[in-house]
């Protein structure tokens, strides 16, 4: 049973990092004809001189409908505000409805979510260099919060998915690295915690295909990716438990691979998105260690 205080401390978390207005980007550029096939652009704040890095950020909120970029914009800004080019990524997520049987919106869509994220991806380099043209689409860097930072785990490791993926990339992806913040980032612990009631089992289609899926799909399994990868994680998470990122930094060192791991004392998941939290800056700082 979840402590009291726990979950009091998540919902004032909570409540802080979504009290800041949304931020209305620069700039916006399709990547497909669907309405949630778009990136957000937000130019870097102040005087930047020449090419500055481009951070693609991609949300989370359990790949479920309800939660879309909307909530990241201030996260977006914040970046922003530290000199770099930030692509705020949206794609398909779950139907709003219910499945029979479901207690809520279901998790994502098979395949349509990693259908969106890797043709953002791919698009990515052109549509910033039009959008923005100061972005230095050569020093990239990925983040993610919660189901956002295993997005940005995978699209970094879509070089290593099996082969006959229609994701797999014939080569590594032109990436300064991975920040990935609280993520769902092994499947297979995800479920044994109840990680956001079930979602990794949903996004993969349901139980019956979870074990078929998980290769295409887990960053736990996608290793080692030799791309350079950060995880920030806060002790006190009750949404995505320490343990899950544990086990992925546990299983890159198996695979002869090492990941960086933040665990910062007293901070739950949402301070990591949270501009007036000092958590916000640690994050800030992990991506300028990988950008400049």
């Amino acid at each position: 049973m979840t402590d009291p205080a726990a979950v009091e401390r998540d919902a004032a978390e909570a409540a802080s990092a979504f009290s800041h207005p949304a931020v209305a980007p620069d700039a916006t550029a399709a990547y497909g004809e669907h309405p949630d096939q778009v990136i957000d652009f937000y130019a870097p704040r102040g005087a930047a001189e020449g090419p500055v890095p481009l951070v693609a950020v991609l949300h989370g909120g359990a790949w479920r409908a309800p939660y879309d970029r909307q909530h990241v914009t201030p996260f977006a800004d914040f970046l922003a505000r530290q000199g770099f080019v930030v692509a705020n990524i949206e794609y398909r997520r779950g139907r709003s409805l219910p499945a029979q049987g479901s207690q809520g919106p279901v998790a994502g869509r098979w395949p349509e979510t990693f259908d969106d994220v890797a043709a953002a991806l791919d698009a990515l380099p052109g549509l910033a260099a039009a959008a923005l043209p100061q972005a230095d689409i050569r020093r990239v860097v990925l983040t993610g919060h919660s189901a956002g930072g295993h997005l940005a785990l995978w699209g970094a490791a879509r070089h290593v998915l099996p082969h006959g993926s229609p994701w797999r990339l014939p080569s590594p992806p032109v990436l300064r690295g991975v920040v990935a913040l609280a993520p769902i980032a092994d499947f297979a612990v995800a479920e044994e915690l109840g990680v956001c009631g079930g979602a990794s089992a949903q996004l993969l289609g349901g139980p019956e295909q979870f074990a078929a899926r998980l290769p295409f799909a887990d960053p736990a399994a996608l290793l080692p990716t030799g791309i350079a990868t950060a995880v920030v994680q806060g002790r006190e998470d009750i949404v995505v438990p320490p343990a899950v990122a544990e086990s992925y930094v546990a299983a890159a060192a198996k695979a002869g691979e090492m990941v960086g791991l933040t665990l910062l004392d007293g901070v739950g998941h949402f301070p990591l998105i949270d501009p007036a939290a000092d958590a916000c800056a640690v994050v800030a700082e992990e991506i300028s260690q990988l950008a400049w």
